[in-house]
């Protein structure tokens, strides 16, 4: 009997000691470390033709860095708002043309999450005449079929 009993511990060492090599599913970035680069520099891309387009005062072209969903989150403040068409109403309000200032992105961590996944932590700042608000957001970006999108903005101010 004791032998059967230390060879089914036996069996159970051997079989927990497997679980950490099961394979996980779902995307994850094979090619390495080139791989992680290109998503960087494709998400990057995007932050930068957003600040581009802010500092042209065009809304609708910020808003280009954003999945067209009705599924897309912005949270900010006390407030979540969801869908494309509502958060570019959101900004529609809160900046007229003369209130947008000059945009600028710092401190940017870029996280590749999987082959269709990023996340993005940085600092925001606007100059304007009158003040020069900032803060800090959070970026959840997607690989559509349209390249690179934010699917979530949590943006807060300081």
């Amino acid at each position: 009997m004791n032998t059967i009993a230390l060879i089914l511990i036996s069996l159970l060492f051997q079989l927990a000691s497997q679980i950490n090599y099961l394979p996980v599913e779902g995307p994850t970035i094979e090619s390495g470390q080139m791989q992680v680069e290109q998503v960087k520099a494709a998400v990057r891309r995007v932050l930068e033709e957003q600040v581009a387009a802010w500092n042209r005062a065009d809304i609708e072209a910020f808003m280009q860095g954003y999945h067209k969903s009705p599924e897309i989150t912005f949270a900010s403040g006390a407030n979540v708002i969801r869908g494309w068409e509502t958060v570019l109403e959101r900004y529609r309000r809160t900046y007229s043309k003369d209130n947008m200032g000059q945009l600028t992105f710092s401190e940017l961590e870029i996280t590749v999450l999987g082959s269709d996944a990023a996340l993005v932590l940085g600092r925001w700042r606007l100059a304007r005449a009158q003040d020069s608000p900032n803060g800090l957001f959070t970026l959840l970006f997607r690989k559509t079929s349209e390249g690179w999108k934010i699917v979530h903005d949590h943006t807060s101010s300081s």
